[in-house]
């Protein structure tokens, strides 16, 4: 299909997430003519920047915080996989990303306790069962950047895929694609930004890269991500980076056929400090890494919804009820499986695991626990994150748990500029990937999660800042 001239544009961005409409208002802002593309047709389209907690954090840390020891707290915690520029060019802007949102109207509130909670988008989620995201904050942001961007001339399109970018000569030429009709469409641009957020709801891409059974993984997303823009990148050549982890959390088992029980509550403050049981009563993980490394390695398993997380009452009434919407009691009233027993081998039975493994499995580890010796357990357990706490004070607890997919963390390799790179490492002239499109920073072996507002907010923002330069010269 020849690409039409009357649909012409400077930019035109695909996917209208959070991410998506950062890059396109502030081209538009800066006298662009943008075009964005949404494959959704809803008016208030659902995508995972309305379902979002809303909180702008760097690995769990103050995005105004000392730079230097963000970028080294993501540095351990990725065991160097990251790319330090990328890490390093993040950590730098988000707090500007923060600024020019609020210079937009965006309200930001500080949340309670720790101070990675210092930047939420305003009104925050509230605590309850069920996906209820309109008028809050990740809604709000939207619409206020959808008004920005139309005040600033800019289009959005709603219906629109896109599935193929056109190049001559190795620069971007445009985009094609087919609306919700059924009809094809172009569009003849300069610039091209990716930012359709990833791969999580295509199920076949899951099973190829995230797991064998992608059906005994929960949805914990808009279940709109499936992949186009990867796919698009991948015909023009682009590098695409490691794709096996997820960022995600650890749910109730009946969350696969019980819609209250997801995106909230999460079982990751009991899993970090206990233990997890797979179907053979023993450990498979180190529990210490944290919710998000737990669930990548739930999901490698044989039956990603074989496991069990196992722990006393003194953590049910303690971490069990962390959060504002805590697993104690919010589990149980949704309709949760909830085993509870006197006794280890009592526990072992209403599980069906081997009663010898899993008692003997609980017994080890309250005696490293107590002996200074957890690093020594196979597998090893950390407390350099998270501390462990002993399971000794009955009743005996176990929930049967299943990985909760909210987005995937591996995508088109960019430049600190957000430019797509070509599989020889050099930029595809008028081509970006942002937010959740995108490659090297989180994701690689050790599940790393950075935090996917700041990243989409720093891509956004530091495309559209590259192709206003590039136009101007």
């Amino acid at each position: 299909m020849d690409l039409d001239p009357s649909n012409e544009a400077d930019v035109v961005v695909v996917g209208a997430g959070i991410a998506g409409l950062i890059a396109a208002t502030r081209c538009a802002m800066g006298g662009l003519r943008v075009t964005v593309l949404e494959k959704s047709i809803e008016d208030r389209y659902v995508c995972n920047s309305r379902l979002t907690g809303g909180v702008f954090h760097l690995a769990y840390h103050d995005v105004f915080g000392n730079e230097d020891s963000i970028v080294q707290a993501i540095e351990a915690s990725s065991a160097n996989s990251a790319d330090p520029i990328l890490v390093r060019t993040v950590v730098q802007d988000a707090k500007r990303v923060v600024r020019w949102l609020e210079s937009l109207g965006i309200r930001f509130l500080r949340g309670a306790g720790a101070d990675w909670r210092s930047s939420i988008l305003a009104p925050p989620p509230l605590p309850q069962l069920g996906r209820k995201w309109e008028g809050r904050g990740g809604d709000v942001a939207l619409r206020t950047l959808l008004q920005k961007l139309e005040e600033s001339g800019g289009t959005l399109h709603r219906g629109y895929r896109a599935q193929h970018i056109s190049l001559e000569s190795g620069r971007v030429t445009g985009i094609r694609g087919v609306r919700a009709d059924g009809s094809h469409f172009s569009f003849a641009s300069r610039a091209v930004v990716i930012a359709d957020g990833g791969f999580q709801a295509n199920k076949e891409m899951i099973g190829c890269h995230i797991t064998k059974e992608p059906t005994r993984l929960v949805q914990r997303n808009s279940q709109t991500s499936i992949g186009d823009g990867l796919n698009m990148a991948r015909e023009i050549s682009a590098e695409i980076t490691d794709l096996s982890a997820f960022y995600g959390h650890l749910l109730s088992r009946d969350a696969l056929t019980n819609d209250r029980l997801w995106p909230y509550p999460y079982l990751d403050e009991i899993a970090r400090v206990s233990l997890m049981i797979g179907a053979d009563g023993l450990r498979f993980v180190d529990e210490g890494l944290g919710g998000v490394a737990i669930a990548n390695t739930l999901a490698k398993k044989t039956d990603p919804a074989e496991a069990f997380v196992v722990f006393d009452q003194s953590t049910w009434e303690g971490p069990g009820r962390q959060r504002a919407l805590p697993p104690n009691p919010t589990l149980a009233s949704a309709g949760a499986t909830i085993y509870q027993a006197a006794s280890l081998p009592e526990l072992a039975q209403l599980c069906h695991v081997p009663a010898a493994a899993f008692s003997g499995q609980i017994e080890a580890y309250n005696t490293a626990l107590k002996n200074q010796t957890l690093a020594q357990m196979v597998p090893r357990r950390s407390i350099h994150k998270y501390d462990a706490l002993p399971i000794v004070r009955a009743p005996y607890f176990a929930i049967p748990v299943v990985p909760g997919i909210t987005y995937t963390m591996g995508g088109v390799r960019i430049n600190q500029d957000s430019c797509a790179l070509h599989t020889s490492g050099s930029p595809i002239s008028g081509v970006y990937a942002v937010g959740g499109a995108t490659g090297g920073i989180e994701g690689g072996p050790a599940s790393t999660y950075v935090g996917g507002l700041s990243i989409s907010g720093v891509t956004g923002l530091r495309a559209a800042e590259h192709i206003l330069k590039a136009t101007t010269l």
